[in-house]
């Protein structure tokens, strides 16, 4: 009888090429490092300060330089950062826009 050699593949979009399903798990595992601005390493309730004014897409407003954003969250991509500001629902920045207080 003979053996079923079949492999699941997945596309991988990080690398764009067809990748077994069992090497793309194992690089599931590893964890993402978040760095800010200046290479601090961020990590999960963080508080952040921003060092640029961002402009808001959607909420209309602007958040200025030099504001505190407390109890951030990471969201698994290395320059994402999710958090919660007064007034704005759903506020991702960018890791290269923010300073670890």
């Amino acid at each position: 009888m003979a053996e079923d050699n079949t492999e699941d593949f997945v596309f991988d979009d990080a690398t764009v090429e067809w990748v077994s399903a069992a090497s793309l798990q194992d690089k599931g595992d590893a964890v993402v490092e978040v760095r800010d601005s200046v290479g601090n390493l961020l990590a999960d309730g963080d508080s952040v300060t921003l060092i640029k004014d961002l402009k808001v897409k959607g909420a209309g407003q602007t958040l200025k330089r030099g504001t505190v954003i407390k109890s951030i969250r990471l969201t698994g991509d290395d320059q994402e950062i999710d958090c919660r500001y007064e007034g704005i629902k759903g506020l991702v920045l960018r890791a290269e826009f923010v300073r670890k207080s």
